[in-house]
């Protein structure tokens, strides 16, 4: 992994850390707006989910203008997504992508109950394949709907890897980092899933 990337890793988990123990960074909101205008830099892409007990950017203590974020119900992903990614990644060389779910999701609740309501049923099926690998009791206890959980993050990863070969080479160069996490939402603490060779910061 390149220090680029692991600086910008070890920036995300600092933020959080600072978000988890409620000493968020004050920013000056009004500057960065007036600094961002003509052009935007951010350092990471995260795809999560749209649960609104997870605000990414403050999750991670991030600004303006630091980190692009992409949601989705059950944060998976799709062409529409891959496209964004492909975007932040080739044309304005974001060096890290994190997918990350979350403690009690009810998108994947939903695919554990097989629920159909109009175009939620087929998002839902791309989650189905991680129920099916973790468990088929219906619903799942807490333990079994936090493995489905993790285990819809790594597919979600693997989808990315075989359906973009733009982003597959990127991070085949070391030109990207893919990352998986967990949210908890009672502790406000990320937890890394798929830790990238040579990434002593995670622990």
């Amino acid at each position: 992994m390149k220090k680029n990337s692991e600086h910008v890793l070890t920036d995300l988990l600092e933020g959080n850390a600072r978000y988890a123990t409620a000493k968020s960074q004050g920013v000056d909101n009004a500057a960065l707006r007036k600094e961002t205008v003509s052009g935007q830099s951010p350092k990471a892409y995260v795809l999560s989910c749209i649960d609104s007990r997870v605000p990414v950017e403050t999750v991670f203590d991030q600004a303006i203008g630091d980190i692009f974020v992409g949601r989705v119900a059950g944060n998976v992903a799709n062409a529409d997504q891959l496209g964004s990614i492909e975007y932040a990644v080739c044309a304005l060389d974001v060096p890290v992508l994190v997918v990350m779910g979350h403690q009690s999701c009810g998108a994947v609740k939903g695919a554990c109950n097989g629920v159909e309501l109009g175009n939620l049923t087929s998002l839902l099926e791309k989650i189905k394949p991680a129920v099916s690998e973790v468990s088929h009791d219906t619903p799942p206890t807490a333990d079994q709907l936090t493995k489905i959980i993790k285990a819809n993050v790594e597919n979600t990863i693997q989808y990315v890897r075989d359906n973009s070969p733009d982003l597959a080479s990127k991070e085949a160069g070391g030109d990207l980092t893919i990352v998986g996490a967990y949210y908890h939402l009672d502790s406000g603490k990320v937890e890394v899933l798929e830790q990238p060779e040579g990434a002593s910061i995670m622990a």
